[in-house]
């Protein structure tokens, strides 16, 4: 019989943590609960694990997302001592390949859910911008297929127009297109015969798409399934040299973070975001510093969210001067980063009279948004005693509510139904109640 050989990288972290072995089971057990992974094991375990035996597969990502709670920072499965190839090295798959069976799994429906059990895990491992330029070299190109800017540019617009029905109608409604499109269209021309700059073109459209249906993925609350499609995306736009959805991409996985309260990783991605992009105009510096600010005010920094607010709205009075408007931040967005600022530093009168302006500089096309949005600003309005303004604001959410279909809507509207309960004695209440219950039933949420 082989004697094991101690965990000394697991020890080391778990010596770090100051738990018990009882108190490191149950925070596995906890997040394994969060994602409908049954852990199975007591504290009896842990010295297993300390002595070189290793966790089952499924639970290994548990382990470092309960340490990487703990610790504040990500815990890899190198780190822990759980492989002995650390991350970034040659074994990792071809880039292409793992897109291709990422969209088709997520094309099919008996595939779909054990996707959407993946973990939201901090311990997530990022790419940094030094290390991605390289990742497509293994991609083996068709001698029989040449590609050039027609086909870029039909993949370019495809993406707007699933955009554009990602804003009107939610994720879930435009996110099997997505998928579908990156199997059937995106990998095949990332595999044809191309000139340099035309497989450069073509790897930033591509990661630009995979950005887009990570998106959606994190809209439907599939958590685990928006990192596959972001890390994807940095891979893309890393080989291209595109540093502007590069940079897009990790903003949206600091959003992704501070959404599920995860503020330490969502500061170090928006901080890594800025970072990567050096030469950003002022309504880029916008989007970037306005996602720090949220992240940075969810940590308890309130002079760096300060400061980092000044500087958004600095660069958004910049970009307002200028004729030409880049990307979709605009002051809209930029009022709902106020307000959210506002909010996770305790000024919640403020932050809805963010909110309440958000609202009315938001562009109609956005209702997903609209519905988000006006839920929140109806949540924190009776969270101030102003029932019958968050009644209003909710009648609002419901008549665009049908319209939409998005996981976060629909949790949303769960929040409104379960904080309306005890003011059922109030008309406004009751009537906002009894119209919004038969609309989640019918969505089996």
């Amino acid at each position: 019989m082989t004697a094991r050989t101690p965990n000394t990288a697991l020890a080391a972290l778990f010596e770090e943590t100051g738990w018990s072995r009882g108190q490191f089971i149950r925070a596995i057990a906890r997040v394994g609960a969060e994602v409908g992974i049954p852990f199975g094991y007591d504290e009896s375990a842990v010295p297993h694990w300390l002595a070189g035996s290793v966790p089952r597969k499924p639970v290994r990502p548990l382990i470092l997302e309960a340490l990487a709670r703990r610790l504040g920072r990500p815990v890899s499965a190198y780190a822990a001592g759980f492989t002995k190839t650390p991350e970034g090295s040659d074994e990792r798959p071809d880039t292409v390949a793992g897109l291709a069976e990422l969209g088709s799994a997520d094309m099919d429906p008996s595939r779909r859910g054990v996707l959407g059990a993946g973990l939201f895990s901090a311990a997530a491992v990022i790419p940094g911008w030094p290390d991605v330029r390289d990742r497509l070299e293994r991609v083996r190109s068709d001698p029989h297929t040449r590609i050039g800017r027609a086909e870029v540019e039909a993949i370019v617009a495809m993406t707007e127009h699933i955009s554009d029905l990602d804003d009107t109608f939610g994720g879930r409604m435009a996110r099997p297109m997505a998928a579908a499109f990156l199997v059937n269209t995106v990998v095949p021309a990332l595999r044809a015969t191309a000139s340099d700059e035309v497989k450069n073109a073509l790897r930033s459209a591509a990661a630009d798409h995979c950005y887009l249906t990570g998106y959606m993925a994190m809209d439907e609350r599939q958590d685990g399934l928006a990192q596959r499609y972001y890390t994807k995306a940095l891979e893309l736009a890393g080989a291209a040299g595109d540093h502007l959805t590069y940079c897009t991409t990790l903003r949206g996985m600091s959003v992704q973070a501070v959404d599920l309260g995860h503020g330490p990783l969502a500061l170090r991605l928006a901080d890594a975001a800025a970072a990567a992009s050096p030469q950003a105009g002022p309504r880029m510096l916008a989007f970037l510093a306005g996602q720090q600010a949220h992240a940075a005010a969810q940590t308890g920094d309130r002079a760096g969210a300060l400061l980092r607010l000044k500087e958004a709205e600095a660069a958004m009075d910049k970009a307002e001067s200028r004729a030409q408007a880049f990307g979709s931040y605009d002051p809209s967005a930029l009022n709902y980063h106020v307000g959210q600022v506002r909010y996770e530093l305790g000024d919640v009168t403020g932050a809805v009279e963010s909110l309440e302006l958000a609202d009315r500089l938001r562009e109609p096309a956005y209702r997903r948004a609209r519905v988000r949005y006006n839920a929140m600003l109806a949540e924190r309005k009776l969270r101030i005693g102003r029932l019958e303004e968050a009644c209003a604001d909710w009648n609002r959410v419901l008549d665009d509510y049908p319209h939409v279909q998005s996981g976060r809507c629909d949790d949303h509207v769960r929040v409104m139904l379960t904080a309306l309960r005890p003011h059922l004695g109030n008309a406004h209440a009751r009537e906002v109640y009894e119209r919004g219950r038969p609309m989640l039933r019918t969505r089996g949420a």
